[in-house]
């Protein structure tokens, strides 16, 4: 069985759940409390980050190394495209979210409304919270634009750009960051994805002490 090292509002983390959920693997979750620098965790990942996945003797570190990873471990269902110029459009999308989009909005909003709060920080500064949420809605128009225009993000087919934006938005919805009726098609895109059998784990999570908004468990909102 695969473990993974994960936070349990972390989209890598989600998104790594997300694909082995697609592919039928079986894992357990280990929760690591990545600010204690634990020892042990620290030899696994020298950078100190989650996602972490550990495969009998293997040990796998890097978001992209794992999802490469568990890619060619469980080839099927592939979660890419078959088509070359479409691969790499999905790849575009998956890099998107997994960095820009994290360190523009997730980040931010998750440091200053949860972290600090959870690691008696300080309060939270209101001057990036702000950053964090003007940005979000770029994303989110750029999103618009996408799942307007086509089936899935990346075009008729679901694949791994769904679940890595996905991902950040189950996150950025469980904070309760998202005005729904500003984005009827993401809405729209997000419904179908969180209605797949791999998100059931995902809409379960709860963090003590931060509820969700009553619509997140919701399949149609």
């Amino acid at each position: 069985m695969l473990t993974i090292y994960h936070l349990w509002l972390s989209p890598p983390c989600r998104l790594v759940r997300l694909v082995c959920e697609e592919k039928g693997l079986d894992y357990q979750l280990k929760a690591e409390k990545t600010w204690e620098r634990r020892e042990a965790f620290l030899k696994m990942n020298p950078a100190g980050e989650v996602p972490v996945l550990v495969n009998g003797k293997a040990v796998i570190a890097g978001r992209m190394a794992i999802l490469e990873y568990l890619e060619e471990m469980a080839p099927e269902p592939s979660l890419f495209p078959n088509d070359m110029v479409a691969r790499a459009g999905a790849r575009r999308l998956l890099e998107w979210f997994l960095f820009k989009f994290q360190k523009e909005v997730t980040t931010p909003l998750l440091t200053e409304r949860v972290l600090k709060k959870y690691l008696k920080m300080g309060g939270p500064d209101a001057a990036k919270i702000r950053a964090g949420q003007t940005n979000l809605g770029h994303h989110l128009s750029y999103l618009e634009h996408l799942a307007g225009k086509r089936n899935y993000l990346n075009g008729a087919d679901f694949s791994i750009a769904d679940l890595a934006a996905a991902a950040q938005i189950s996150t950025i919805d469980y904070l309760g960051e998202i005005n729904w009726p500003d984005y009827p098609h993401v809405r729209e895109w997000y419904a179908k994805v969180k209605s797949r059998r791999s998100f059931r784990p995902l809409l379960k999570d709860y963090l003590a002490g931060l509820k969700p908004p009553d619509h997140y468990t919701a399949l149609d909102f």
